[in-house]
């Protein structure tokens, strides 16, 4: 009996010394897995990701010619993406309006284009066309019937030199059928 009074005494002391700041500091079992399950790690990894996926984060800010360009990147990708605007031209932003309606959906004065790096933009992925950033950040509207002009410009403006390795391509083609029609 005297043993059970000293495991009892020995028992009584660590729980009235165990306070917050001392049971912190004592040092974990060794039995004790002290990591993160890795099946929480991946949940969580996934959870992030799919919360991420219909977003694109503003790297870059760049004037191409005649029109402004914005560089955009996928939070958890290397694929970039690139929205191209009109440029303000003549000292007035009249030609920049889709330009100006970005920044306004951004949240962005046109005076502190510095703040849209670094922006997160909605958009969605589409394994035919790509990246579609959200309308309302495209500065489109139900009723633009304009939309169709600026699709057509925007796929010209991205093949541009395909289209012209074809239309070379071509031209020489029909330089060929004429010159043989005309000595045949």
């Amino acid at each position: 009996m005297a043993d059970r009074s000293g495991d009892d005494a020995e028992t009584a002391t660590v729980e009235d010394a165990s306070s917050p700041s001392e049971a912190d500091a004592d040092p974990l079992p060794d039995d004790l897995d002290a990591g993160v399950d890795e099946a929480v790690k991946r949940r969580l990894r996934e959870a992030y990701l799919n919360d991420e996926e219909n977003a694109l984060i503003v790297t870059r800010v760049r004037s191409a010619g005649d029109r402004v360009a914005v560089e955009m990147r996928p939070p958890h990708g290397d694929a970039t993406h690139t929205e191209r605007f009109d440029a303000p031209r003549d000292g007035s932003l009249q030609e920049s309006e889709a330009f100006l309606d970005f920044l306004e959906a951004a949240g962005v004065s046109p005076l502190d284009v510095d703040e849209l790096v670094g922006a997160r933009v909605p958009a969605t992925y589409d394994p035919e066309t790509g990246w579609r950033v959200d309308a309302a950040y495209r500065g489109e509207s139900e009723a633009e019937t304009e939309s169709r002009f600026a699709d057509a410009r925007d796929w010209l403006w991205t093949y541009r030199t395909w289209l012209l390795a074809a239309l070379l391509v071509g031209g020489e083609l029909l330089f060929v059928a004429v010159i043989i029609l005309v000595y045949a």
